[in-house]
């Protein structure tokens, strides 16, 4: 049994971590709730312990008009728990959260969240008490529930995730040059627990079947063959059954492939991802994003970025003691 909290040893005060951590994009199509790929979209959290017992939350960015800046937001919540693992607590933070990953959206960004949180509690612990990327792994799998998007997140590239009983297991994979990622990022909100929620509790064999044959060419066409992205990003499992809660999402989905491009839901959406083979699709998917929305959904505002693989995941940039 864990002793109380105030019996506990109290990091050093008077360290400041400075930690970036990639959004996210998971599934994939086919990769349901195993794949996901690390975007070059960053959040920054930096983190000071105090001598006194004050929380200080700075927030700016993405959420800043509605998240909390008190104990119950999800930074300072993952921080305690990083600490209590290990036996340790704060006395004071000073936390300045600068967000640039969109809310509600599909790009990880409470796994952002709760990546960065650990990565920077690890880093306030005592040199002989910090632990590994694993160990960050196992704590975030387990704060999130699933280790789809924290795993990108901490390693960077294309992680491919799986569970045994209540461990985490991760290894990550090189992305192909030529592969660009795109986001079209609509001005409407959707929560990953309102997607599960229309998911059937089984499908059949034959979807079943079809999906993992998919999910194997997707890991082939990310890694060395991107002219089979089109084929290997089509999924049996869970975007059809999404499609109504995200119909503007789903329309520019169906569109986009329809024309020969390689797009799907971002995580439980409604985020779009296209993965372009090249520049030339990436202009190419560009111009008909633009086209499309213009035309067909006019009443929604998309925030269209063209990024890249992040290929070294949470990072931690500054580190004073």
């Amino acid at each position: 049994m864990l002793p109380q909290t105030a019996q506990l040893p109290a990091i050093q005060a008077g360290q400041l971590v400075t930690v970036r951590v990639p959004a996210t994009s998971a599934n994939l199509g086919p990769g349901y709730d195993s794949l996901g790929l690390a975007l070059t979209l960053h959040d920054t959290l930096t983190v000071e312990s105090l001598d006194s017992d004050e929380l200080v939350f700075e927030l700016s960015g993405e959420g800043a008009d509605s998240l909390p800046r008190d104990a119950s937001h999800l930074v300072v919540r993952a921080m305690n728990a990083a600490f209590g693992r290990v036996g340790y607590r704060h006395t004071g933070l000073k936390i300045t959260a600068e967000n640039v990953n969109p809310h509600g959206r599909g790009l990880g960004s409470s796994a952002s969240a709760v990546v960065a949180a650990v990565t920077a509690a690890n880093a306030l612990l005592p040199a002989g008490e910090q632990q590994d990327r694993n160990w960050i792994l196992q704590l975030t799998s387990e704060l999130e529930g699933h280790p789809d998007n924290v795993a990108p997140a901490i390693y960077g590239g294309l992680a491919l995730s799986w569970q045994d009983s209540d461990q985490y297991s991760s290894t990550c994979a090189t992305v192909d040059a030529a592969v660009i990622p795109i986001v079209a990022v609509p001005d409407y909100e959707l929560s990953t627990e309102a997607a599960r929620a229309l998911l059937p509790a089984s499908i059949g064999h034959h979807a079943a079947a079809m999906n993992s044959g998919r999910a194997a060419l997707l890991i082939h066409a990310l890694t060395q063959k991107p002219e089979f992205l089109l084929a290997g990003t089509e999924d049996f499992l869970h975007q059809s059954y999404r499609a109504e809660a995200m119909r503007p999402s789903a329309g520019l989905i169906k569109a986009l492939r329809g024309a020969g491009h390689a797009a799907v839901v971002s995580g439980a959406g409604p985020t779009v991802l296209v993965l372009a083979n090249g520049e030339a699709e990436a202009a190419t998917v560009l111009e008909f994003i633009a086209a499309f929305s213009g035309a067909n959904t006019p009443d929604i505002n998309w925030r269209v970025m063209k990024l890249a693989v992040d290929v070294e995941g949470a990072k931690v940039g500054v580190h004073r003691r």
